[in-house]
């Protein structure tokens, strides 16, 4: 089937000589893999290799048999040109990190209009927002909404949160229940949006401590995830 469609860029890897392997999000169909033959050596053909950097927003022309197996491109055009994601160091390796977590986390072959537009809004505000040092941490909060397992809102002053309930609570029940600081920073999260964050002040210590803590959400909930191997380059930056 011959679709044009929106799509995100989560991975591109060099495949032989001069061939791309490209893992996108799409609008229309959801995860799609294409194998782009030629493009690391072709000047003229109409898909360029530099479109295809980490989370880049493009506008491409495939033709989908949706057997599962790698599918045939035709087109690609840049669709919104960042200011910043990839020129500045620390918001790059942001959003390399992002970019693993999403290949880690979102498997659907189907269309999710709703995840595809919290992440083309998202990234449109974290390229144009200098102050945004939180950004992936409310970013994995709020994907958690469109993965299933976002957490439930808190009734009170629960001082527990349970990993594997996503519930607020007064006790522990499990050993997979914290009651440190990051319980009130989830609290603080769950109640705020990306214009707010610039309200949050943490130290590199606590910023760290909640990014570790969000990562064990995410393997108790998605099979198969694990810490992207960008963390350690991210928390170098950050500390």
């Amino acid at each position: 089937m011959l679709i044009k469609t929106k799509a995100i860029v989560f991975s591109a890897l060099k495949y032989g000589d001069a061939d791309l392997i490209v893992k996108c999000f799409t609008e229309q169909s959801g995860l799609k893999t294409y194998l782009l033959r030629g493009v690391l050596k072709s000047k003229k053909g109409k898909i360029k290799a530099s479109l295809f950097q980490p989370l880049t927003q493009v506008e491409l022309e495939a033709n989908h048999k949706d057997k599962g197996t790698l599918e045939y491109m035709r087109e690609a055009k840049l669709l919104v040109p960042y200011q910043s994601l990839h020129t500045d160091v620390l918001k790059s390796t942001v959003v390399m990190f992002l970019a693993e977590v999403l290949r880690n986390s979102v498997k659907e072959e189907e269309a999710n209009k709703q995840l595809f537009k919290f992440l083309e809004n998202s990234l449109r505000w974290f390229d144009t927002h200098e102050k945004a040092a939180n950004f992936h941490l409310l970013f994995l909060v709020e994907l958690t909404r469109f993965l299933g397992f976002y957490p439930d809102e808190p009734q009170g002053d629960e001082s527990v949160f349970n990993l594997i309930d996503g519930t607020f609570q007064d006790r522990k029940t499990n050993a997979d229940c914290i009651s440190d600081e990051n319980v009130a920073l989830l609290k603080l999260f769950l109640g705020t949006n990306f214009e707010g964050l610039s309200a949050i002040k943490l130290t590199q210590t606590y910023r760290s401590g909640f990014l570790q803590m969000m990562l064990n959400y995410y393997e108790i909930h998605l099979q198969g995830f694990h810490k992207p191997k960008s963390l350690s380059v991210l928390n170098e930056l950050y500390s």
